[in-house]
């Protein structure tokens, strides 16, 4: 005979369950009326009704024509890509380094690897913003990308994952003759595939919307991310208060993400777990 649950345990459930609806209509419902201003058509006024009478894609196009958004996601689109690609193989290697080599220091380098994590971003602002323009990068691309060539929470995540992997693997690797590059190629990184992807989607997430350091460094459209350009948009048609073509540009920003992470999201979640991190 199965035993009933006592009141103190439904009551948690009812007030856990209550909480995690209210935090998910937290972002559901904004989220939907910025779908629905986007799609409403450009003659429909928004104080008029709070759903529209009808659904276009047209002010979708309107924001799109409005704004150099294509450069904008063609910048976008390189930068994150880039950032997340050298990421992942400078992650990588110093991952496997401080969870399987032996060195003197390493857990002190590990520890001041990972400070940086500590040290907030206008600190870092200013000489990084003299480097950039002593290297001549100031409207480049490049001057994006390369502070974020390294990342310290992606080597702590992979790292977690590596020291989960049974060294028996990696013994077994050595003993068929495998060097360190290979034993990281085929026996470690095919089984954090996982980790990698949860990193990557993070990643991708936060550069793609990365808005304070690539308005200190750009000052032309062809080089301005999405982030950027939407600011500007926004800024620009605020006084006529053209709010659908304002959700429309936003919706053009943040929906690839929201699409991307739909798409990953068991990948994410699979490789949050299996690094040890709650």
């Amino acid at each position: 005979m199965s035993r009933r649950r006592s009141p103190a345990r439904w009551a948690g459930q009812v007030v856990t369950t209550g909480g995690a609806l209210l935090v998910a209509l937290s972002w559901a419902v904004p989220l939907g009326w910025l779908v629905l201003t986007a799609l409403r058509p450009e003659q429909d006024s928004v104080a008029s009704s709070l759903v529209p009478h009808r659904l276009t894609l047209a002010t979708l196009a309107a924001a799109w024509h409005a704004a150099p958004f294509g450069s904008y996601l063609r910048t976008t689109l390189i930068v994150a890509g880039s950032i997340v690609l050298l990421q992942t193989v400078t992650s990588c290697l110093a991952a496997y380094a401080f969870a399987r080599l032996h060195f003197p220091c390493r857990d002190v380098l590990f520890v001041l690897y990972l400070v940086q994590m500590l040290i907030p971003l206008p600190v870092l602002v200013t000489p990084a913003t003299l480097l950039v323009r002593q290297l001549g990068l100031v409207n480049t691309r490049w001057a994006m990308v390369l502070p974020y060539v390294g990342s310290a929470m992606a080597t702590f995540l992979l790292r977690q994952h590596f020291r989960a992997i049974p060294p028996e693997y990696e013994d077994a690797a050595r003993l068929d003759g495998a060097s360190l590059w290979q034993v990281l190629w085929h026996v470690y990184l095919p089984l954090s595939r996982s980790a990698v992807a949860a990193f990557a989607l993070v990643s991708f997430s936060a550069h793609w919307d990365e808005f304070f350091w690539p308005l200190v460094v750009t000052s032309v459209d062809r080089v301005r991310p999405l982030s950027v350009g939407l600011a500007l948009f926004t800024q620009a048609n605020e006084a006529g208060a053209a709010w659908q073509l304002i959700a429309a540009a936003t919706l053009l920003v943040v929906g690839p993400v929201l699409g991307l992470f739909v798409v990953l999201r068991r990948a994410f979640e699979r490789g949050v777990l299996q690094s040890g991190l709650r």
